[in-house]
């Protein structure tokens, strides 16, 4: 599920309630099978990405269209250094930056049409791509096998609470691509499979990437210049 740039392994987090690991149930395998699909049938998701850095990290404040496989946002250092402040856009291919003195703490709703520098989203060696790349990638058209999860090593870890919704804690199954990687994505998911919540670890940080998802309604992404979004 995320990016191959990202070397993710097990975040322990303090949840309340009983914990884990254990078995998915049957409904707790079925909530987690539809997460990723129900980012999908809204369209898209408000997103905070919070992510680590050594110096200060960064935090995006935007919209992920899952159809369309696009982000836009705003950019905020939490250190001293704010060169990296301004607007992004980004696909799975590339990263598209407006840089701000002033960011504001929302990106408008209609990005500026000019003043955009383009560079091809990064595989590896950078927190900021591969945190960009998880989060766009949390949106499926179809649900997973529910069957397979448990199989493949997903197990529930506790519960929580996010924003007021109480929430069942668990972790993801091994990766199609790297068997043994069972547990190296944490969900927080809502009792009817919606995902709060999303904590995985980036290679180049010993801090998790935390994607927190807000419930208001559903903002569509309008594409800035040069970026065509997939249909």
């Amino acid at each position: 599920m995320a990016a191959t740039a990202v070397a993710a392994f097990l975040v322990a987090d303090g949840g309340s309630g009983p914990s884990g690991p254990r078995t998915l149930t049957s409904d707790e395998a079925n909530r987690l099978a539809i997460t990723r699909f129900r980012n999908y049938a809204a369209h898209g998701r408000a997103v905070t990405i919070t992510v680590p850095g050594t110096a200060g990290g960064l935090i995006v404040t935007g919209s992920i269209d899952y159809r369309g496989k696009l982000g836009y946002g705003v950019v905020h250092g939490t250190g001293r250094d704010t060169s990296s402040d301004g607007l992004i856009e980004w696909t799975a291919t590339s990263v598209f930056v407006h840089p701000l003195a002033n960011a504001p703490a929302h990106a408008p709703a209609s990005p500026p049409r000019s003043a955009w520098h383009s560079r091809p989203l990064l595989s590896s060696g950078s927190a900021l791509d591969s945190s960009l790349s998880i989060a766009l990638r949390l949106g499926s058209d179809r649900p997973d096998n529910a069957e397979l999860l448990p199989q493949n090593g997903a197990a529930w870890w506790g519960r929580d609470q996010v924003d007021g919704h109480r929430v069942d804690v668990m972790t993801g199954p091994s990766s199609r691509d790297r068997s043994g990687t069972a547990g190296n994505v944490r969900y927080w998911v809502g009792s009817d499979g919606t995902m709060y919540r999303v904590r995985v670890s980036v290679a180049s940080e010993p801090q998790p990437v935390v994607i927190d998802f807000d419930t208001h309604k559903y903002v569509p992404v309008k594409p800035v210049p040069g970026v065509t979004p997939t249909r």
